[in-house]
C-alpha cells in the first residue's frame, strides 16, 4: 500500500513514540510510506533509516492552501491509496485535498465527546463528508462515534494505540532529588493540571494518608504550582511530601522508580498512555473507573479500579497496598502483560493493516 499520513512532530517523544512507531512498522512490513509532519530530533532520522519520504512542512492551520495543495500532488504523484490524518489541523485540510481524488481518506479519533451535529466546527473535522473511515483509540471511542446516525455510512473501528515492552528498558530514576528514600513508599500522579485530571481528588485522597510517616506524592507535570492546586498543597497535612516535579522528559523513568500511579481523571479518556507506560515498567496503577482505563486495567489482577471522584476508594486503597507488599508484589508482575497481548504494538500495527486493506477492497 502507498500510505500518507499527516501529523505532528512537536510533542515530546514519549508522546510520539506509540504513534510514530506504528509509520516505521508500517514500511517494514513492506509499505510505502509518506510523512507529513514536523522535524523531530529523534523520529526525523528513524523515518529516513526506515525509508519512509519525509517532508517536513507541517500543517500548521485549519485551512491552508498550500498544505491542501501539497497533499493533492503528493497523492496525485505517489498514487497514495490512503490517506491518514492525526489531528484537528491535518483533518480539514487532508478532506479538502482528497475531494475529486481516488484515495480513501481515515482520521484518527481519541475522545468520545464533541462531535455534536449542529457544530459547523466538526464539518471541519470527523463530521467532514469526504472522510472515509475512522480509527478510534479505544472500545470507549468507538461506542461514542458508531452511535452517531451521522456517521452510520462511514467505515468505523478501534485499534488500540499499542507499546512494545522494549521501549521501556531505561534505568529508574533516582528520588533523591527530591528528597525521597529508598525505603518511601512513593505514589506518583503525572499530567498536566486541567480540572478533569482530577489532580483535586488525588491531593484529597493522600492528606487522608498523611499518618503514614514514609509516604509521598510525586506530581508531574505542568500547572502543579497554580490555584486551586497550590491551595489543597500548602493545606495539606503532608505538605512537606508533596513533590512537585513540574514537566519532565523521563516521566517513564520516574513512574518506575515510584510504588504505585494514581490516575485519577474524573471524565472519561479515551486510551490514557501513562497507565500503559506505568503498566510497562511494572508500577501498579490505581486509576479511576473511568472506560478508557477499564479497558487496560483488571481490576486486581493488574492493577485498581476506584469509583469516579472518590478520594476516599483511592485512599484506602493505596492504604491497602502500603499495607499489602505481596498483592502490590502480584498487581507488578501482572502488569506488563498487557503489553505484551492485548495493547502491544504488533497487535496495532496489524491491526492498522488489515483495516486499510479492508477499506480498499470495500
Amino acid at each position: 500500500m502507498n500510505i500518507l499520513a499527516c501529523t505532528s512532530g512537536d510533542c515530546s517523544h514519549n508522546s510520539l513514540r506509540p504513534e510514530h512507531e506504528i509509520y516505521i512498522s508500517l514500511a517494514k512490513a513492506g509499505h510505502n510510506v509518506t510523512i507529513i509532519t514536523h522535524n523531530n530530533e529523534i523520529y526525523s532520522k528513524r523515518f529516513l533509516d526506515h525509508n519512509i519520504n519525509l517532508i517536513e512542512q507541517p500543517i500548521v492551520k485549519k485551512i491552508s492552501i498550500k498544505s491542501i495543495r501539497l497533499i493533492r500532488k503528493i497523492i496525485k504523484e505517489q498514487s497514495i491509496d490512503i490517506v491518514y490524518a492525526t489531528n484537528s489541523k491535518s483533518i480539514p485540510n487532508t478532506a479538502f485535498a482528497c475531494i475529486g481524488l481516488p484515495v480513501k481518506l481515515v482520521v484518527y479519533r481519541g475522545t468520545a465527546s464533541g462531535l455534536y451535529w449542529h457544530d459547523p466546527g466538526n464539518y471541519l473535522s470527523v463530521l467532514h463528508p469526504r472522510v472515509d473511515g475512522i480509527i478510534c483509540v479505544s472500545k470507549y471511542v468507538y461506542d461514542y462515534v458508531s452511535s452517531l446516525k451521522i456517521l452510520k455510512n462511514k467505515s468505523i473501528t478501534y485499534i488500540y494505540k499499542g507499546h512494545d515492552i522494549n521501549w521501556y528498558d531505561k534505568p529508574s530514576a533516582d528520588l533523591a532529588e527530591f528528597g525521597i528514600g529508598r525505603n518511601d513508599f512513593t505514589a506518583i500522579c503525572v499530567t498536566n493540571a486541567r480540572p478533569h485530571k482530577g489532580i483535586h481528588i488525588a491531593l484529597e485522597a493522600t492528606n487522608k494518608l498523611a499518618d503514614i510517616s514514609n509516604f509521598h506524592l510525586l506530581l508531574v507535570g505542568n500547572g502543579m504550582d497554580k490555584e486551586p492546586y497550590k491551595s489543597l498543597i500548602n493545606n495539606s497535612k503532608m505538605k512537606q511530601r508533596i513533590h512537585l516535579a513540574g514537566y519532565r522528559n523521563d516521566a517513564p523513568e520516574l513512574i518506575s522508580a515510584s510504588d504505585i500511579l494514581i490516575q485519577p481523571s474524573i471524565s472519561g479518556e479515551g486510551l490514557p498512555r501513562v497507565v500503559l507506560e506505568s503498566m510497562a515498567y511494572g508500577t501498579p496503577v490505581v486509576a479511576s473507573a473511568n472506560p478508557g482505563s477499564m479497558e487496560i486495567i483488571d481490576d486486581g489482577i493488574n492493577g485498581c479500579i476506584v469509583p469516579v471522584g472518590d478520594s476516599d476508594a483511592i485512599a484506602k486503597t493505596v492504604l491497602n497496598l502500603y499495607e499489602s507488599p505481596d498483592l502490590l508484589k502480584a498487581l507488578s508482575s501482572n502488569s506488563p502483560k498487557v503489553l505484551e497481548d492485548k495493547m502491544s504494538h504488533t497487535r496495532t500495527v496489524e491491526g492498522y493493516i488489515k483495516y486499510f486493506k479492508s477499506l480498499l477492497n470495500h
